[in-house]
């Protein structure tokens, strides 16, 4: 009785998340955009003044990031990341009544042509980026302005109709979103940029035995080996992104020049190698735009260590995931 009255409330916990996803999605999109603004901004001081977990993990992270940074400068910092993560969700919500002008310019990255060039040589593109601003408009932004469709991985998420709803949203806009699970993603992808297709995996938080050890910061912790394997295994070009938002409707981004594979070693060490090369490209824009990266977990080793139970925290996936 007791395990069935876990599992009814799990399943009520459950729906209630799916219910509120899609009220979100359902209410938001239908605001004028400056209120959708707004609302943000309201909801995102209100979880910052109340001081939970996720905000002062945000404040330990962007201490590593900024560490120069005093009390009153870390506060500001984290007020400032919870404005641009609930940014992201007010964006989120309202993307699939977007119009394709409106996609088209709301974002303006700089150096596209890394992508633009590794497409027409027709060889395949990985864009892999980290947890910043918005990387579904991103996506959108590719699929839209550029014309080019291309696959990603998403995380599985509890209940199963709440992964159901992000799946279909992202393919709304023109992503083919693979899950996670199962062991035939990384399959799927290699096939894609065997093609000459283009793969986007967002991808700087990787806490498994399977990530691969980075320094980051200064500190230690682990990214996904999927981007760097697949480079390595399909001969596709690999292309760190970062994002940010200014004081613009329209969202900022780079892309990156190429990681190349490593000419010596064995696959584990062109693999650590290129990883490590992904980590300090993400550094640099996160060292640049602290307040639009959106890491409200764990994410260095030595956090984990300070765990009181000592288990390892979720892991973001080999292969990469999206922010859902």
């Amino acid at each position: 009785m007791r395990d069935g009255g876990a599992s009814r409330a799990a399943a009520l916990r459950g729906s209630l998340v799916d219910g509120l996803y899609g009220a979100g999605w359902g209410a938001v999109k239908t605001l004028p955009e400056p209120v959708a603004r707004a609302l943000g901004r309201t909801v995102a001081d209100a979880a910052w003044r109340q001081r939970g977990k996720g905000v002062l993990r945000l404040e330990s992270n962007l201490a590593r990031v900024v560490p120069d940074a005093d009390p009153a400068r870390l506060r500001e910092l984290s007020r400032a990341g919870m404005r641009s993560y609930l940014r992201y969700w007010m964006e989120s919500f309202r993307l699939p009544a977007w119009s394709k002008d409106r996609v088209r310019g709301g974002f303006d990255p700089a150096d596209v042509h890394y992508l633009t060039g590794g497409l027409a040589a027709g060889s395949g593109v990985i864009l892999a980026l980290p947890h910043m601003a918005n990387w579904d408009l991103a996506g959108a932004w590719v699929t839209t302005k550029l014309e080019t469709p291309f696959a990603t991985v998403a995380e599985r998420l509890k209940p199963e109709t709440l992964y159901d709803r992000f799946v279909a949203y992202r393919e709304g806009l023109g992503m083919e979103v693979l899950p996670h699970d199962g062991g035939s993603a990384f399959g799927t992808l290699a096939r894609r940029l065997r093609d000459g297709g283009l793969v986007c995996l967002v991808a700087d938080r990787d806490l498994s035995a399977s990530g691969v050890e980075v320094d980051f910061f200064g500190e230690k912790t682990r990214m996904p080996a999927g981007p760097a394997l697949l480079a390595q295994q399909t001969g596709a070009l690999l292309l760190p992104v970062t994002l940010w938002y200014d004081d613009s409707p329209v969202m900022q981004g780079r892309v990156h020049p190429p990681i190349a594979v490593p000419d010596s070693g064995d696959r584990s060490h062109r693999t650590a190698v290129m990883t490590q090369a992904l980590a300090d490209a993400y550094a640099s824009g996160i060292a640049e735009h602290p307040e639009d990266w959106h890491m409200l977990q764990r994410l260095w080793l030595a956090d984990l260590d300070a765990r009181p139970d000592g288990a390892p925290a979720p892991a973001a996936g080999a292969g990469g995931t999206g922010k859902a």
